[in-house]
């Protein structure tokens, strides 16, 4: 028999145990003691580069034992060790180690102070550290890459380390170390240690990165002249040493309540929002929030959209950074490589070195980014954004509903549908993109050419509002596009709607034989609010919605517990996404189902608390009632963009916010989904237009609205 050589299983790493702090486009991974190990997803990764695969500290020759760790906001945090080689082997040492990282574009630093309550010691402490520069793909895919060679120089008694690939260089700067060579193409870093009797000794290390072939850039670097790489395509690179103090545009934004749910998760989600803030090199001025670390740290067209949508209570500015950014890469031409189509919205940008899942660097399988793009600028243009603005991107908004008519609908059956033309690209491309997602109740999935039922209602909505913002602007067209919406309106309701014992709901889509896909799903969700349901049928999408089928207790399922192709840790058919809850909490809200509203956002603030304030990209669809807190999902995002802009969510529905600023009103149209969860509530830094506010529930129930001129609280 022949000898059977057995290779390492390579699976996409696991990340709800590992700790994250990020400030784009940089973010660093590591165990929850702290230590950075070769292997999975852990290390500092720069935009889709892992430019450090391994930083393991010895203290004496063992690795300090950890006690505690976490983050410190989105950009810092700190560990706690100790190292047991060191003193008696008691429960309470004398000595301890504390590691604090921070984390700013292009640069990881990092500050080890050993501590002692008492005797003095003599001791070295050593640093390994490796990089491996795999690409985002690889790192996803369980295939780390190559050891880097890495050059070892002095610099003022201290070490420097060189290494890179192509566009990237990195230096790691260790003052008062020296270095030596390891195995397996790692540096060890030594620093003799002498700590007195209660005392303390420092010592520090720094990472810097450049990348001259970014296609994305940290919020605020300063634009550069163009030059080849723009003339290409993608955009000019920009230098990363140049970026401006990345400050936190939500600062002024707080909640207070009784319960410190919401206030805790608003804190640390515009926080890690602030660190996701990106922009491309095509249109540097232009902020968005990069979709997720590590996976999504990029443009990406629906999430970025939905992020900067959820976050309109605390402004306007982000969504119009969001709208510009994504308006520089409307498609132009016909490519079925790219899936690109004449005023189609792409789907997600990356460097053309480190494509995942195979896709295009500039990729445009996404049927629903292009409506909700729409969505976005009338939203926006509701919320404050100034009139020139939004008048400079008509020609955007004209090209984007020529696509949902001319190329979205390919049959010309009033549906927007999408299918995957190059036989390289996402087989299913609304926000469930996983190649199973579009099910039947029996768990039969789905063929192509898919129309998603939510994908109907973003366009209806689409259709309207810009035929509102078209009579506004006092622009042509609008009538076409009421005629437009109400014919999807009519071959919606002729077509969707399906039933099953519990009565009529709308199907999750319909397939190539435009059957009913009829699996009952969180989908049905986004349609409210949308004016595509009428509100008896929005009123049974919510009751189906609040059944034990959907709810799990802490979110809504994106598939029913009852359906064929129910898995509780399934991606997309049974887990619980924070975004998808908030989505739909919104939509409860601004439909008039304000206290099933509250019973979702209930589930999702006791979630937020179980991750320590910090909502995953998606986690277990268990019943609450059989697992009594919400299990990760192992490879989730965290944070990721619309999952931290669900606090944006829960403020608006909470409050029954609604701003019209073209109209000089805001309103809190519902109190009760407030008064539902009995507490008292109040938010500052709400933005209307050019003004702040605050905003409120009083301990009567009762709403407030305090510090606007310009606009009237009616």
């Amino acid at each position: 028999m022949p000898e059977r050589r057995f290779m390492p299983e390579r699976r996409q790493p696991w990340l709800h145990d590992l700790v994250t702090v990020l400030s784009a486009p940089t973010v660093l991974l590591s165990e929850a003691g702290g230590q950075i190990r070769p292997g999975g997803a852990q290390g500092a990764l720069h935009a889709d580069c892992r430019v450090l695969s391994m930083a393991l500290l010895e203290v004496a020759g063992t690795e300090p034992a950890p006690v505690s760790g976490g983050v410190l906001g989105a950009a810092k945090s700190l560990f706690i060790a100790v190292p047991r080689a060191l003193g008696d082997d008691v429960a309470g040492p004398a000595v301890w180690l504390e590691r604090e990282r921070e984390v700013a574009p292009g640069r990881v630093g990092e500050r080890i102070r050993l501590v002692s309550a008492g005797s003095g010691v003599d001791t070295e402490l050593v640093l390994r550290v490796a990089a491996d520069l795999a690409g985002i793909g690889e790192i996803k895919a369980g295939r780390p890459g190559e050891p880097a060679a890495i050059g070892l120089a002095a610099r003022r008694q201290g070490a420097v380390l060189t290494w890179g690939s192509g566009h990237v260089t990195v230096t790691l700067h260790a003052p008062a170390a020296t270095a030596e060579r390891g195995e397996g193409g790692e540096v060890r870093l030594r620093w003799a240690v002498r700590l007195m009797g209660r005392g303390q000794q420092e010592i520090a290390w720094e990472l810097t990165v450049s990348d001259t072939g970014a296609v994305v850039i940290p919020a605020g670097t300063p634009a550069r002249p163009p030059g080849r790489r723009e003339a290409a395509g993608l955009g000019a690179a920009a230098g990363l040493g140049d970026a401006a103090p990345r400050e936190n545009p939500w600062a002024g934004v707080r909640a207070e309540a009784d319960d410190p749910r919401l206030p805790r998760l608003l804190a640390q989600s515009l926080a890690d929002a602030a660190a996701l803030r990106m922009a491309t090199t095509r249109a540097p001025r232009d902020i968005f929030l990069a979709a997720g670390a590590p996976w999504y740290f990029t443009l990406f067209g629906r999430d970025s959209i939905w992020a900067a949508r959820l976050l309109l209570p605390f402004g306007w500015q982000l969504a119009a950074g969001t709208l510009r950014a994504l308006a520089a890469f409307q498609g132009r031409r016909l490519d079925p490589v790219t899936a690109e189509a004449p005023g189609k919205i792409p789907h997600e940008l990356r460097t053309a070195a480190n494509p995942v899942l195979g896709l295009p660097p500039l990729y445009y399988g996404t049927v629903d980014a292009t409506p909700l793009w729409v969505c976005l600028l009338h939203d926006a243009w509701r919320c404050g954004m100034p009139e020139a603005e939004v008048r400079a991107l008509l020609p955007n908004l004209n090209a984007a509903l020529a696509w949902m008519r001319d190329h979205g609908d390919a049959d010309g059956d009033a549906f927007l549908e999408y299918i995957d033309e190059s036989g390289h690209g996402l087989a299913n491309q609304g926000w469930k993109d996983s190649s199973d997602a579009a099910r039947f109740a029996d768990g039969r999935i789905g063929s192509p050419p898919v129309a998603l039922c939510e994908v109907q209602g973003y366009a209806f909505e689409a259709a309207m509002r810009a035929a509102d913002l078209l009579d506004a602007l006092g622009e042509p067209g609008a009538g076409q596009w009421r005629a437009w919406a109400a014919n999807l309106a009519r071959a919606f309701r002729a077509a969707f709607w399906v039933r099953d014992e519990s009565g009529p709901y709308p199907a999750l889509a319909l397939d190539a034989a435009k059957q009913p896909v009829d699996a009952v799903t969180s989908n049905i969700g986004h349609l409210l609010g949308t004016g595509l349901l009428t509100a008896e049928e929005e009123a049974l999408v919510a009751g189906r919605l609040a059944g034990p089928g959907m709810n799990s207790g802490f979110g809504v399922r994106t598939m029913s517990s009852e359906s064929g192709g129910y898995s509780p840790l399934s991606y997309h058919c049974g887990s619980v996404w924070s975004h998808d809850t908030a989505i739909v909490i919104r939509g409860l809200s601004r439909s008039g189902h304000a206290d099933t509203a509250a019973v979702f956002a209930d589930g999702l603030l006791d979630a937020a608390a179980a991750f320590g304030g910090r909502l995953p990209e998606l986690f277990s669809g268990a019943a609450r009632s059989d697992v009594p807190w919400p299990a990760p999902y192992p490879a989730s995002c965290r944070p990721q963009a619309w999952a931290a802009a669900a606090a944006g969510a829960l403020v608006q529905a909470l409050l029954g916010l609604e701003v019209d600023v073209p109209r000089g009103t805001v309103r809190l149209a519902s109190a009760r989904a407030a008064r539902r969860t009995g507490t008292r509530l109040h938010v500052e830094g709400l933005v209307a237009g050019r003004e702040t506010f605050s905003a409120g529930i009083d301990a009567r129930g009762d709403g407030y609205v305090r510090g606007l001129t310009s606009c009237a609280r009616v």
